[in-house]
């Protein structure tokens, strides 16, 4: 198994401003499916579904809904 490199700040904030532009670009009509389909993505390259299920409920905390 190949260990993850984190990402630094500067890294971080590159994916988080392509993310947002990615978004807006699939619209509003479109982003949800758009979110799903990183997701699996995400997850196909991660390879580890019990970190990938860490990651989500760490992504649900503290959410406003």
């Amino acid at each position: 198994m190949n260990p993850t490199p984190n990402l630094d700040i500067a890294g971080l904030e590159q994916v988080y401003d392509r993310l947002a532009t990615a978004i807006d670009q699939a619209g509003p009509e479109k982003s949800e499916l758009f979110l799903v389909k990183l997701a699996l993505l995400n997850a196909k390259a991660i390879g580890r579904p019990v970190l990938f299920e860490a990651h989500i409920e760490a992504a649900l905390k503290d959410l406003s809904i």
